[in-house]
């Protein structure tokens, strides 16, 4: 017998919990359906939240290095790795119940297991037929398919935000977010830590120049980042393994973690049955973020092309859909202003064009770049891989794109996506009185 419902949604992250409640509350008949049997998406159980926990720590480790090349600090921090990872549960632990709890109380019907389309409007999930008026997808994105010899050896960063002791030796594959955030955290506690990336532009979504700059820091913080070395066979040692790079070399390590990255995570769902139109970026969607082969699926997040795959979005995407399966017509944004951060240390952040981008678009830009290591705020904390570029369109005088390398990136990032959001001029930036002496007040130095 097939359960029929009002709206079926797959996957309980960012993306699919805001419209899934927002549906049942409205009085619809609603199901959700998560694969992982982890309720509350990626971000909260292992991906940014938990991540952002081990940063911190690492940011603490790097302050308090800098300051004892200084002589300020006399004896350098002594980290605990299990500690660490015990407090991060007290983050992650509650997150399944505090996500499930809400949608029940909400008549929304649980299930745990991995759905499968069977046709336009319907879908199996543990041997039951559910079918709906709306399918709303939201899956997220889950770590590539690596078609290399040994890629089973490879541990995903979930398994190591889970680590109860951090081996002695790490490799990273790939040269991603994943891979140079966790390297930064692995390297403050004691790791000898290693990235292969495949070409020789690690993070091609940033600056370059900003990317630069993170390779000398990453450098200084121990890590070895080593270019055009894609791996291509991870080998068994006894204990270690052995990982063989395109570039002839072959590296020891204890652990080696995935870092090429995470694409959708629909390649099970059968979306031919459905008729739902995908590429590789995502299922291919409207303004509306609506299926543009079939009207009655919807996607948000990682799992739709639309926008970057970032958990703000995801969010906004779950605002979106629900909002339009409530009967408001809401569209997308234009992205425009939204930013990216990489949360290593320092942090790297951009918001909007860059050169690059500003040229295939045909905007005349003025370029401003800053080395920030000689500025007060970097002085004072001893920081020397610290920079700044701006771009400004040449005929109005708009700020079109920032990218951030230094302390305090990821927040004065957000007065520049505030900037290129509302379209303001140089001069109306520079125009308050910022608090002084502050890395906001340095901010207008950067244009």
């Amino acid at each position: 017998m097939t359960k029929q419902y009002d709206l079926i949604v797959l996957g309980s992250g960012g993306a699919g919990y805001r419209v899934a409640m927002r549906c049942a509350e409205a009085g619809w008949k609603v199901a959700v359906i998560e694969e992982n049997k982890i309720w509350g998406g990626t971000c909260d159980n292992r991906g940014c939240m938990p991540k952002k926990v081990l940063v911190g720590v690492a940011e603490m480790s790097d302050l308090s290095r800098r300051f004892y090349e200084l002589g300020i600090v006399t004896k350098p921090a002594e980290l605990d790795w299990a500690q660490l990872i015990k407090f991060k549960s007290t983050f992650t632990n509650p997150i399944s119940n505090e996500t499930k709890e809400p949608l029940q109380k909400a008549g929304v019907d649980l299930y745990e297991g991995a759905p499968r389309f069977v046709s336009e409007d319907t879908i199996a999930v543990n041997g039951e037929q559910l079918t709906a008026e709306h399918i709303h997808i939201a899956v997220g994105a889950k770590p590539a398919n690596l078609k290399i010899e040994g890629a089973e050896l490879l541990v995903t960063s979930e398994d190591f935000l889970n680590l109860t002791s951090l081996p002695k030796h790490i490799i990273f594959a790939g040269g991603g977010y994943v891979s140079f955030e966790l390297a930064h955290v692995a390297a403050r506690f004691g790791a000898k830590v290693t990235i292969l990336h495949n070409d020789d532009h690690p993070l091609p979504m940033f600056d370059p120049d900003t990317v630069k700059t993170l390779v000398a820091a990453s450098k200084e913080a121990g890590i070895e980042v080593i270019l055009n070395a894609a791996v291509e066979k991870i080998e068994k040692a006894g204990a270690a393994l052995v990982i063989r790079a395109a570039n002839g070399q072959q590296y020891n390590a204890d652990l080696a973690v995935h870092g090429a990255g995470r694409p959708p995570a629909f390649d099970m769902l059968n979306l031919e049955a459905a008729n739902v139109k995908y590429e590789r970026r995502g299922i291919v969607v409207n303004e509306y973020l609506q299926s543009v082969s079939n009207p009655k699926v919807y996607a948000g997040g990682d799992a739709a092309a639309a926008g970057p795959p970032l958990s703000p979005v995801a969010r906004l995407h779950g605002t979106i859909v629900a909002d339009n399966l409530l009967g408001k017509k809401t569209k997308q944004p234009d992205y425009r202003s939204t930013p990216s951060v990489v949360f290593t240390e320092p942090a790297l952040a951009k918001v909007g064009l860059t050169e690059q981008e500003a040229k295939g678009k045909g905007i005349d830009v003025r370029v401003h770049t800053e080395d920030m290591s000689s500025w007060f705020d970097a002085k004072r904390t001893n920081l020397k891989h610290t920079m700044a570029k701006t771009l400004v369109d040449s005929q109005t005088n708009k700020i079109v794109g920032a990218h951030i390398i230094g302390n305090h990136a990821e927040d004065l990032i957000n007065m520049f996506a505030l900037a290129i959001e509302t379209g303001l001029t140089v001069e109306q930036f520079k125009a308050p009185i910022y608090a002084f002496p502050s890395p906001s007040d340095d901010a207008r130095y950067m244009l």
